[in-house]
């Protein structure tokens, strides 16, 4: 889908600094000083004592949510950070994308090879350490930017063929995102994955979203309700106390509009577990990966929670059984890669680079995904915010038995 057709819009964190941010200075050195009425002493007082700065202000507190309700439920032995924890392969092969095209067989053998060196064991013994031949297996794509930095279909081929190859029935698999739309436009069709199930959590109509007609009974009741509100679980949610806006291009594109984000029946219902499959690619300085790949996927009515907890959904969602207790594995798509200009795709910051990442943990694998982000930002010139904001979100999801965060902690392994 051509930009400017993209209905959807997910937004850069409020306090984001982009290239063309700046930092003033202001002051009197060296800009001179008007003596007239001043002795020569007063003078010298003047320029020997800095000037009172006004006090910043107070930050703003963060609207309180329902995270506690998370822990309330008990873990069990599929809980994140999963079974091994701080542990990120990175499999590199220059022959991935020869001229920008997947190649299905290096790409299957990277795959293959990832999840090897992830578990030490077989392609075998590793299917039985995150699933049983019974499991619903869903693969959380991120359709995101089609043709360019979507997740590649190869990918998902390759995952997929391990699947089956070790019992899974092809029934037992459902590739699936937020949105049905979406999945279409990047290749995801019953035509191009026979026996697979492909599933958007909800139903958006773009002509109505875009202002290009006034009819929305495509996803309106005449009882004023989404047509998608059976596909949310209202006894599964997170709060956050943020209203959703009451206009009906929100309502079209979110389900709900109050302080309730449900998750997806599809994941509380039917799935049993999930293969996180998001690509590689920045969101202002900070990245949206893993775990924004499930925090903004897995729930509707978010749009309301980027300005006040943007990176926290990150964690706070991924915290609640239908993804902690069941998102075993995720795999991030690094073959063609994207540096600055996300979420959405921008071919001017999108590069080839060959790789793929491999973790139980998402928070260890968005650490190591966040630290090579800002190296090649830097390496390419585009101005870099470090400021620790960008990244205490993962430390957040270590203090909460998540993850791990701290970069000391992580076994990096590149192969």
């Amino acid at each position: 889908m051509s930009k400017s057709k993209r209905a959807y819009r997910s937004m850069p964190p409020e306090n984001s600094v982009g290239r063309r941010d700046f930092f003033k200075v202001g002051g009197a050195l060296g800009a001179g000083l008007i003596m007239s009425g001043r002795s020569l002493l007063a003078a010298q007082q003047q320029t020997q004592q800095p000037p009172v700065k006004p006090a910043a202000p107070a930050p703003k507190p963060k609207p309180k949510t329902n995270l506690e309700d998370a822990f309330k439920v008990p873990k069990t032995k599929w809980s994140l950070p999963g079974p091994f924890p701080g542990r990120v392969i990175e499999v590199h092969d220059p022959a991935a994308m020869p001229d920008g095209k997947p190649d299905a067989a290096v790409i299957k053998a990277m795959v293959e090879k990832g999840i090897r060196e992830l578990t030490g064991k077989s392609l075998k013994k590793s299917f039985g350490l995150f699933f049983s031949k019974k499991d619903i297996v869903g693969l959380k794509v991120n359709p995101v930017g089609p043709g360019l930095i979507s997740t590649r279909l190869e990918v998902v081929d390759a995952v997929i063929g391990w699947l089956v190859s070790c019992g899974l029935p092809r029934k037992n698999i459902i590739i699936w995102d937020r949105f049905d739309y979406m999945l279409k436009d990047a290749g995801f069709t019953p035509e191009r994955y026979p026996g697979i199930g492909i599933e958007g959590l909800q139903t958006m109509d773009e002509a109505a979203a875009e202002g290009k007609t006034q009819d929305n009974s495509k996803w309106l009741k005449s009882d004023g309700h989404h047509v998608s509100e059976p596909d949310f679980d209202q006894e599964v949610f997170y709060w956050a106390d943020v209203e959703g806006p009451k206009d009906l291009p929100y309502l079209n594109q979110h389900v709900f509009n109050g302080k309730h984000s449900y998750f997806g029946k599809l994941l509380t219902k039917k799935l049993t577990k999930i293969i996180n499959l998001p690509v590689f690619k920045n969101t202002g300085n900070a990245i949206s990966m893993a775990t924004k790949n499930i925090g903004y996927g897995a729930v509707c009515n978010t749009n309301r929670l980027h300005t006040p907890l943007f990176l926290d959904v990150c964690v706070e969602v991924p915290a609640f059984w239908p993804v902690r207790d069941k998102m075993v594995l995720n795999i991030t798509d690094g073959l063609r890669s994207q540096y600055d200009g996300g979420p959405d795709k921008n071919a001017k910051f999108a590069y080839i680079d060959n790789r793929l990442y491999f973790a139980s943990d998402p928070f260890a694998l968005d650490m190591v995904c966040h630290t090579r982000i800002v190296t090649k930002r830097k390496e390419m010139g585009v101005a870099v915010n470090e400021n620790p904001r960008f990244t205490e979100y993962l430390h957040k999801a270590e203090k909460l038995g998540l993850g791990i965060a701290d970069p000391a902690k992580i076994a990096h392994v590149r192969v």
